[in-house]
């Protein structure tokens, strides 16, 4: 919006802004929690200069501690003095951190700070702000009714929906069941999956829990417990993590087949490790149980498998055939075992009757979505959601190669990302990866909600009453506490 008369009082409202850039913002701490906020701007001009009063409002329920505040002119407008913050400029972009004496909003208070600009030519109003690297999305965070089940989800053009409205799951991994039961550490690792252990999850304001599983301990193949047993638990949890209004992803982790090629990360042809691809001759079986079992409950969705790489099994020789691999299976160069594609499993699935939503994932261990839609699998009930996986070690790790790659995906099909986190116990990576997923109304779960000490990173808890390790933990559960799985405004 450009101004062309003198003293034009011209306000804005960030109620629908997305975020300027997944990149980490300049100086900011990495302490400071993203908050449901609103930003309100308001310039009067006087021809070659103008003053800005920009007021960031707190809509949350409890106070937010730190604030840095981001937008970009599109002109030559350039910072001369600020106030009631630090204001700093770098070309386009403008900064404003907290100064000492304000950097707690309370719940429902807001701060303004103001500054005097100089400019020439246009004088465009921003439409885009970012508070501690997210969107103010203007509307304060909702949930479903309080007690109530979780919703039955469906996919409806590029959004995931509940109740007929535009839906995010968002939450944790939950990690064990793919592992424990092969490791001699019984079900879960021997952890709680109990009432109590589902309240502390509440307390972070999660509505999704991924549950990675394991082939063999499913079928009976081998591990303890395993066939029956191991089902019933499975079913058990996914009982109350639903009854408690939060969605379970089933997710395919380790798989039968033996594997011995480039990055193996086990010999075993039992189900002890990742293997590259699921194999024909359990999976679809493995898949045909899991969607008899759940089928009729549309609140659990099915993760196909966890992480393939073809790709990396081929020694990324030919994209094509690897594309081709992941979707439709068969003899797979580097893989020795037949291979179950993505579209065997969606139509193992399918034959059941299920019409749970489905998630495929991409090459290179879920990170990669360029050929997504082009090999994506079809699906008579066209529920299927593409499936990504983000972590600061990864390749596409980049706001540039998220908006180009994994956005072009978005803007057509649901994205979730299935696991989140960085390899530190810190959390500015995360808080970037969120911030971008926020501004694109997309879903994810980060890993994990497992105890295991936060050394390694991705550890979000200290115990199973949900205390969170520092700062990992703690700056993804005040991002949960910010953001509502319900989108304002889409349907």
């Amino acid at each position: 919006m450009g101004v062309t008369a003198r003293k034009l009082l011209v306000v804005a409202s960030a109620c629908a802004a997305v975020v300027l850039s997944a990149a980490p913002v300049s100086g900011a701490s990495t302490e400071a929690a993203a908050f449901a906020c609103r930003v309100d701007y308001t310039a009067k001009d006087w021809g070659s200069g103008f003053g800005v009063s920009v007021t960031i409002a707190n809509l949350g329920t409890t106070a937010a501690n730190g604030w840095t505040l981001t937008y970009s002119y599109s002109g030559n407008q350039t910072l001369q003095q600020g106030w009631n913050g630090v204001w700093s400029q770098s070309g386009k972009q403008v900064t404003v951190r907290n100064e000492t004496w304000n950097g707690t909003i309370a719940a429902g208070g807001s701060v303004q700070p103001g500054a005097n600009f100089s400019y020439s030519g246009s004088n465009g109003t921003p439409a885009e702000f970012a508070v501690n690297g997210a969107a103010c999305t203007g509307v304060p965070p909702t949930e479903p009714p309080a007690g109530g089940p979780a919703p039955a989800l469906k996919v409806s053009g590029n959004q995931l929906t509940a109740e007929g409205k535009a839906y995010r799951l968002l939450g944790v991994n939950r990690a064990g069941g793919e592992f424990a039961c092969v490791q001699g550490k019984g079900m879960w690792d021997s952890a709680p999956v109990d009432q109590a252990s589902v309240d502390a999850m509440k307390t972070w304001r999660i509505r999704a829990v991924r549950i990675p599983l394991n082939e063999d301990c499913w079928l009976g193949l081998s591990g303890s417990p395993s066939g029956p047993a191991y089902q019933q638990a499975v079913k058990d949890y996914v009982n109350l993590l639903v009854a408690n209004g939060i969605n379970p992803i089933l997710d395919l982790h380790w798989t039968h087949g033996q594997y011995t090629g480039n990055v193996s990360a086990c010999a075993d042809v039992n189900a002890t490790c990742q293997k590259p691809m699921p194999s024909m001759q359990h999976t679809p079986t493995f898949w045909a149980q899991v969607a008899t079992a759940f089928k009729g409950n549309d609140a659990v969705v099915f993760d196909l498998f966890n992480e393939p790489y073809p790709d990396a099994a081929d020694n990324w020789a030919n994209a094509a055939a690897e594309w081709r691999c992941l979707r439709d299976g068969g003899q797979c160069t580097g893989i020795g075992y037949e291979v179950a594609g993505m579209q065997d499993l969606l139509d193992a699935v399918r034959a059941t009757g299920a019409t749970n939503v489905v998630m495929t994932a991409g090459l290179t261990w879920t990170n990669d979505l360029s050929q997504w839609l082009t090999y994506r699998p079809v699906d008579p009930l066209n529920n299927v959601v593409a499936s990504w996986h983000s972590y600061n070690f990864n390749a596409c790790k980049t706001s540039a190669c998220w908006d180009g790659q994994i956005g072009a995906v978005a803007a057509q099909v649901p994205v979730h990302a299935g696991e989140i986190g960085q390899d530190s116990c810190a959390h500015d990576y995360l808080d970037q990866v969120m911030a971008w997923l926020d501004a694109h109304r997309l879903g994810y779960t980060a890993w994990t909600w497992n105890p295991w000490g936060c050394s390694g990173g991705n550890v979000l808890i200290q115990d199973y009453a949900g205390t969170p390790t520092s700062t990992y933990g703690e700056g993804f559960k005040a991002h949960l506490l910010s953001v509502t799985p319900f989108v304002a405004g889409r349907s």
